[in-house]
């Protein structure tokens, strides 16, 4: 069973001066069955929202006018659920782009070769499985670490990364075992025990679906695990396809970013 969640994503921009305009893009509203959601922008200005390449529902905006700051503030009450069922697999050519590296899912020739190995005498789900064990076996998530940080070959020569960095690994690793992979960002609420009305601060979240007859999501921070914590806000090849927030300005080259994300259990319908 789902639960209903509200999620709070404020982030505030300060420039070094004043920009004389600005022109942004916001993914920051869910893709469950969105209750209810909205985003609101300071300076007020028109929004406008459209679903991008990957099918995320994007906010863009331009602020026109002379502004030294910047906030975006995005409110949704969403439904979730844990992972869907599995089927048998299935080919869809069209997901030959989603067995492309990239330079953050990109890992060398050993490392290639040893996904490769995971899959032998395995099925899709196994060796989504196999991968999934390794990446956690060997690269410690960093609490707290948000934003990739790290490109996948540097998560697994350091032995450490951001959540972001898992994802981009366990994504390189599943696609050069030949298996489509997406990158998911979304957000996971940190204590399942947390009593409904209760506000507990939170952050954006990373993992990874792969292609089996199906999308099935996989987190390598979490052991795996994919269930109602987890809210998908966006997906694509890799962090580059689904950032929160953005855009460029014109006037100071410098700012400053604060970001609060507060997660709440709201009661069952």
């Amino acid at each position: 069973m789902g639960w209903r969640l509200k999620v709070s994503h404020v982030t505030h921009v300060e420039y070094d001066g004043e920009a004389h305009s600005s022109y942004n893009e916001v993914r920051m509203t869910p893709a469950h069955n969105v209750l209810s959601s909205r985003v609101t922008v300071t300076p007020s200005v028109p929004v406008f929202t459209y679903e991008d390449y990957w099918g995320t529902k994007v906010t863009s905006f331009d602020v026109m006018e002379p502004h030294t700051s910047l906030t975006v503030e995005a409110v949704s009450r969403v439904e979730t659920g844990g992972p869907p069922r599995r089927v048998a697999a299935g080919y869809d050519p069209s997901l030959k782009e989603l067995l492309r590296s990239t330079p953050m899912t990109a890992v060398g020739p050993e490392l290639e070769e040893l996904a490769r190995v995971q899959a032998l005498g395995r099925d899709p789900h196994a060796t989504a499985g196999a991968i999934c064990e390794m990446v956690t076996a060997r690269v410690a998530c960093l609490p707290g670490a948000g934003g990739a940080r790290t490109s996948a070959q540097e998560a697994w020569d350091l032995g450490k990364g951001a959540c972001q960095d898992l994802a981009h690994l366990t994504a390189g690793l599943l696609r050069a075992a030949g298996l489509p992979a997406r990158y998911v960002s979304g957000y996971l609420h940190p204590r399942p025990a947390a009593e409904v009305g209760e506000p507990v601060d939170g952050q954006s979240h990373a993992w990874v679906e792969y292609w089996a007859g199906q999308w099935l999501p996989l987190d390598p921070a979490g052991r795996g695990h994919v269930g109602e914590a987890h809210v998908v806000v966006a997906r694509g090849r890799d962090y580059s396809d689904v950032p929160p927030l953005k855009g460029v300005h014109r006037g100071p080259a410098g700012s400053r970013q604060e970001i609060t994300v507060t997660l709440t259990r709201l009661a069952p319908a």
